[in-house]
């Protein structure tokens, strides 16, 4: 149950079953909060190795053993969810169990830190994920020793956490964009804040991109012709060099995120690979731009009012990126926020995300069990895609909207991913936020006229060869739906003034009378002569100058007179021309 805040606070637990990591924060009856530390991080890897005896190991234990056997390893087991069952090794295990053993684990390091005491269990999941997918995390969590888990939906708690543990402003009615791209997934979300805390009014996204996907760019990107065996192993060597290929990639992938550069050697053959960020942002480009078309797509849906934007939030692994913030700012006109661990986010935020739950209650672990989209207004109907099935009718005494897989998420085959995003309310006009009816809101009612209207922006310059363009990606680049368009020019490219300010007397100006310019004399030219005769008198001078210190040296140095020594100066020159002295 949630916590009284008239009564005794208590402990409370907040997990975030990612992809590739899980994280757990923890909280305190006096208020602190502090992440789960498993094996002295706070990221524990989300991997399950298999043991030959039934023995599932979890963690970077399975980590290290999967270089034994890497067919006994599931690195990721939330990718695998609809699967059902997971073959590793011999053994054909039930996704269940795997998740089971990673939330184990957290149980088990939660209790050896704190010992039995009673505490309030949140759990973490997509905002895009069917009652099928929330029935199983909440099985799975019973039987890991999480039982009563609550269920909050990601978004919501990372909103929470961008507006209580950041202390961003968040006034009643206005929403902010969570833009969570993990491991495996990426969602976008326009979450609203309500008098009761927030609540998901849009929600978009892909589950087959994430930062695995760049990995594998990275990986297709460098291979030669002697990784083939590496990316397509048979011997037990193989596959335990591929599985340490993948982990160097990932890191080298992180360490970008920090520097210019990073280097790795390629097992089995080697080789070092030199890696660059520039290098990194063109690989990652493709993944990014499909993120940024569908934040851009859930904005135009929304049509967001001007001023009901409080902020752009980036969570999960792969937002640091640094291009990823860059592209979003660009695109979006509103600078993204981005703290320095964001995998730490969602966990800590459902911990403050006491009232906007994905549950009435804890969640009876079972295939019966039925977890539901929380709302106070109930839809008469929900717009679904033509290729979707139809959602079964809504039982009369039914007190919340039960939203399918189908309708939260639907790929079509050959499109970009970007469908018509969840509507909690699809009853409600575009534009015009509908808080709970029932809550009691002690600042006035923000009125909302209507989006923003905005000159068209120019287009975009044609894009290269080989880019493919989203049949919903406009012509024009769309701009900020929540920020005015403002016509003033950077000061770099503003013209220079050129007409004085206005003055109290205005005086009229004064021109002096123009002069005339007297004619210029023509310049004499002299003759050939007169330039010979300059050039010859130059010479002598020149000739003259060091004759006359020498014969003053040389009267100097031998004691005779000066007449005596112009006489031998000027047979010494003769003779040095080749004359004598009676020629």
């Amino acid at each position: 149950m949630a916590n009284d805040p008239g009564g005794p606070k208590r402990h409370a637990l907040g997990v975030d079953f990612g992809t590739s990591n899980t994280v757990a924060v923890a909280r305190w009856p006096d208020g602190r909060a502090r992440p789960i530390l498993v094996d002295g991080s706070p990221l524990l890897p989300s991997a399950v190795y298999a043991e030959p005896g039934g023995l599932l190991n979890v963690g970077r234990d399975a980590v290290h053993s999967a270089r034994l056997d890497p067919a006994r390893f599931e690195p990721n087991p939330k990718r695998r969810i609809d699967d059902g069952t997971v073959l590793l090794g011999d053994q054909e295990l039930p996704i269940v169990d795997l998740i089971e053993a990673v939330l184990a684990r957290v149980a088990e390091e939660w209790h050896r830190t704190v010992g039995p005491v009673e505490t309030d269990v949140t759990l973490t999941c997509p905002a895009t994920w069917g009652a099928a997918r929330r029935t199983l995390l909440a099985e799975a969590a019973a039987r890991a020793g999480l039982a009563g888990a609550r269920l909050v939906a990601e978004p919501v708690a990372a909103a929470t956490y961008f507006a209580e543990v950041l202390g961003r402003d968040v006034p009643i009615g206005s929403v902010v964009v969570v833009h969570d791209f993990g491991a495996g997934t990426f969602d976008a979300s326009v979450v609203a804040r309500t008098a009761s805390g927030f609540e998901v009014m849009a929600v978009d996204g892909r589950d087959d991109i994430g930062g695995l996907d760049i990995d594998a760019a990275i990986v297709e990107h460098l291979r030669t012709d002697e990784w083939q065996r590496l990316l397509e192993p048979t011997t037990i060597e193989e596959r335990r060099a591929r599985r340490q290929l993948w982990d160097d990639v990932r890191i080298a992938k992180e360490r970008l995120s920090r520097a210019q550069s990073a280097d790795f050697v390629v097992p089995l053959l080697d080789t070092e690979v030199h890696l660059t960020r520039d290098e990194l942002e063109t690989l990652a480009r493709p993944v990014l731009d499909q993120t940024v078309r569908i934040t851009q797509g859930l904005l135009r849906w929304a049509d967001l009012a001007e001023g009901r934007l409080a902020g752009v939030f980036l969570v999960g692994g792969a937002s640091r990126i640094p291009l990823v913030a860059t592209l979003l700012h660009r695109e979006l006109g509103e600078a993204p926020v981005v703290i320095e661990q964001p995998e730490l986010v969602v966990a800590e935020g459902s911990i403050l995300a006491d009232a906007a739950l994905l549950t009435t209650g804890a969640a009876a672990p079972g295939p019966t069990a039925e977890l539901r989209l929380v709302s106070s207004r109930r839809a008469e109907s929900i717009a679904v895609p033509a290729s979707a099935p139809p959602a079964a009718p809504e039982p009369d005494d039914a007190e919340t909207v039960p939203v399918p897989r189908s309708i939260l998420a639907q790929h079509v085959p050959g499109t970009t991913g970007l469908q018509p995003p969840v509507d909690p309310w699809p009853d409600a006009a575009h534009g015009t936020w509908i808080p709970d009816p029932h809550a009691t809101v002690a600042t006035p009612k923000p009125r909302f006229d209507g989006p923003l209207r905005v000159p068209p922006p120019p287009p975009d310059p044609t894009p290269s060869a080989g880019r493919p363009m989203s049949p919903a990606r406009p012509s024009a680049r769309p701009m900020s739906p929540a920020r005015p368009i403002s016509s003033a020019r950077p000061i770099s490219s503003a013209p220079v003034r050129t007409t004085p300010v206005t003055r109290s007397q205005p005086v009229t100006p004064v021109r002096p009378a123009a002069r005339v310019a007297k004619a210029a004399k023509p310049r004499k030219r002299r003759g050939g002569f007169v330039r010979f005769v300059q050039v010859l008198l130059s010479f002598l001078v020149m000739l003259a100058v060091p004759v006359a210190a020498l014969v003053l040296a040389y009267g100097y140095g031998n004691g005779e007179s000066i007449e005596q020594d112009a006489v031998h100066v000027y047979e010494d020159i003769l003779r040095f021309a080749g004359l004598s002295a009676g020629s």
